[in-house]
């Protein structure tokens, strides 16, 4: 099952179909699954992961509200939709950041997802604003 597919078969989408936004709301749930693991194994590293942790964390929720935000689109909702792909690059350039501070496999991967989301995130508001939606 394809999360792309499902949003364009939505009846108030049809032709607006924003190919951009459905590849961020697709990175958005990867990535929320990728930092809530990062999490998790920086919980259970030497030293203090405190910080890498809540960025992890702050961030694998908002990815997560913003999937879901923008999964949603009955009645448009553009400038919520807008809103939140700003906070969701915003949350994964706070991970990658802290990410970045460590030397392990699973924080490179976090750091990675984090960017790849954050990227997706910002074409598909530069294409919203593009198109006046």
């Amino acid at each position: 099952m394809s999360i792309k597919e499902m949003i364009k078969e939505h009846p108030d989408v049809g032709a607006d179909w924003n190919e951009q936004l459905g590849e961020a709301v697709k990175h958005a749930m990867y990535c929320a699954a990728i930092c809530n693991s990062c999490a998790d194994a920086c919980s259970a590293e030497d030293g203090d992961m405190r910080a890498c942790i809540r960025a992890c964390m702050d961030c694998s929720d908002i990815c997560t509200a913003t999937y879901r935000v923008a999964t949603r689109r009955t009645s448009g909702n553009v400038g919520v939709i807008e809103a939140m792909l700003r906070n969701c690059i915003a949350a994964c350039e706070a991970c990658i950041d802290e990410c970045q501070k460590h030397d392990n496999a699973h924080c490179r991967r976090c750091a990675q997802m984090c960017r790849e989301c954050a990227d997706d995130c910002l074409k598909a508001l530069n294409r919203m604003q593009q198109r006046g939606e």
